[in-house]
């Protein structure tokens, strides 16, 4: 069985077939043109430089492609790099699906479904159940294999479905714990809060945000969904219990210089706001710590303020009898 991008170790000669992540046309100070690369399979990703490029080179490398790749594992400010010998597309007698080359949830797309099916039933407030029901209809179909950050947390296929399901489960355990919160008013926000991303992001393939997503956010971007889905639905967009769900969606990221257009004001939207901030951050360690060797440091999370994991030994792990 061929090897993956994680499989590889500093110093290896590499050679695979991957996803082309991402495909930046550059020059060097020198006025040279160079790609600046990054690719990846469903194990990982890594970066590298396809010095003296083409221009046929340049024009067929393009993110969302299959290649062919030959190089070495080297470590470049202490990040595992690929130094690249020759790239080429894949032909259709080999692995050329992109799919192939992209990590999914653990979970099925059923077995999401499933899960969101429970908790829809949950929603006992007619006016949030039929807001839901009708952004689902919209937009269901793309949570259910999209993505829910082009790199930070969940950034594979299903990822944004997962998510969001991972936080209503986690919302259920609040519920359970604190019987004064409204259960109906924070699982509908859970279930819409990053509904958004199916419009600021391209798709799970080659991820990147889309002109809506850079300009606006997904934040704005489903407040505005939901507005209109009154107007259709025939429910006033200012009315009390609308103006709530909003604001637990505008509310989520919880600082201003988070994207947040408003802090949380209600119980519901702070307890939405810390289940976000922990799934996200539990994934996004997790994630990290596969990739580190026991009794190792991960590389620096940029979303964790630049933290370093530590992955204790099993030996420190153990239980003393």
């Amino acid at each position: 069985m061929a090897k993956q991008i994680a499989q590889y170790q500093e110093g290896e000669s590499m050679q695979l077939f991957a996803l082309l992540k991402e495909a930046a046309a550059k020059t060097t100070s020198a006025g040279k043109p160079y790609l600046a690369l990054t690719i990846s399979d469903a194990s990982g990703e890594i970066s590298g430089m396809r010095w003296d490029a083409t221009p046929d080179e340049i024009k067929q490398l393009q993110a969302g492609k299959v290649v062919s790749v030959k190089g070495q594992r080297e470590t470049y400010r202490d990040r595992p790099q690929i130094k690249i010998d020759s790239i080429r597309l894949a032909t259709e007698s080999e692995p050329h699906d992109p799919l192939l080359f992209v990590p999914r949830a653990p979970e099925t797309t059923i077995q999401l479904k499933a899960g969101f099916r429970e908790f829809f039933y949950l929603i006992d407030e007619p006016v949030w159940r039929k807001i839901a029901g009708h952004l689902f209809s919209k937009h269901g179909e793309k949570l259910f294999s999209y993505p829910a950050a082009k790199s930070n947390h969940h950034a594979f296929v299903g990822g944004l479905a997962f998510h969001t399901l991972s936080i209503l489960r986690l919302a259920r355990s609040v519920v359970g714990q604190y019987p004064n919160v409204n259960a109906a008013l924070l699982y509908t926000g859970a279930m819409l809060h990053d509904l958004g991303k199916t419009i600021e992001l391209s798709g799970p393939i080659a991820t990147q945000y889309t002109v809506m997503g850079n300009l606006i956010g997904h934040i704005s971007l489903l407040d505005g969904e939901i507005v209109q889905a009154c107007d259709e639905l025939g429910f006033d967009p200012e009315s009390p219990k609308v103006v709530l769900l909003r604001h637990m969606i505008l509310s989520h990221h919880g600082l201003l210089e988070y994207g947040s257009p408003s802090r949380p004001q209600l119980l519901e939207a702070e307890i939405l706001h810390h289940l976000d901030e922990l799934d996200a951050s539990i994934m996004t360690i997790q994630t990290a710590l596969n990739k580190t060797a026991p009794g190792e440091y991960t590389d620096r999370l940029f979303s964790l303020d630049n933290r370093r994991f530590y992955r204790p030994t099993n030996e420190e792990t153990l239980k003393k009898s």
